[in-house]
């Protein structure tokens, strides 16, 4: 279990703002290479019309957690993503976006890693349980508002904004997530692909 701050993250300039990387696999890979397993990463996107990077051999997951976001792949209608609202799709599309926004944004290696991202609390103080899905083999919470504390079995870790929790290996337990007023996150669950 880490607990992750920014101090650890890698902060890069991209031709529309500034990506914050969160986590990578395997640890140490670099996203220039285009050999990673898989990445999960906060960019703000701060020109009103800008164009996504090809990446072919990577699905992607992304969701606003600020600001709208609307998506175009391949020419095709448009999408439009309001916060927390999660979308996929492949990294080899043709992907125009409108409209500024920070980003949550997991991509994942075809063929080697399968995953999900999903928005948890809605603003309030709260609290609500999160199941892994089956053959989950790395969870990560990510704070995106205020500020959440996390129970895993008899462990407690309290993120503020910026801060993430990375829980590694099979056997992850469910999690109950204690949202203070104006608290907010996205989960990143990533699994092995199945063999064929």
């Amino acid at each position: 279990m880490k607990h992750l701050t920014q101090e650890a993250y890698i902060i890069s300039n991209w031709s529309g703002g500034k990506t914050v990387q969160i986590a990578i696999a395997p640890e140490g890979a670099r996203y220039a290479d285009r050999d990673f397993l898989w990445r999960l990463s906060s960019a703000t996107v701060e020109l009103e019309e800008s164009d996504f990077t090809a990446l072919p051999d990577y699905e992607r997951w992304i969701a606003p957690v600020s600001g709208e976001m609307i998506l175009t792949h391949n020419g095709g209608e448009e999408i439009t993503l309001k916060p927390y609202d999660v979308h996929s799709f492949d990294g080899a599309d043709d992907t125009r976006s409108r409209g500024r926004c920070t980003d949550f944004n997991l991509m994942l290696r075809k063929g080697r890693c399968g995953g999900v991202i999903r928005a948890l609390g809605n603003g309030e103080a709260g609290q609500e349980v999160l199941i892994p899905e089956a053959r989950t083999d790395t969870l990560i919470v990510y704070c995106t508002e205020g500020n959440v504390a996390v129970e895993t079995g008899e462990e407690s870790v309290f993120l503020k904004a910026g801060e993430a929790l990375q829980l590694d290996k099979t056997e992850i337990a469910p999690l109950t997530l204690h949202f203070a007023d104006g608290g907010r996150a996205m989960a990143a669950q990533i699994r092995p692909e199945k063999e064929e």
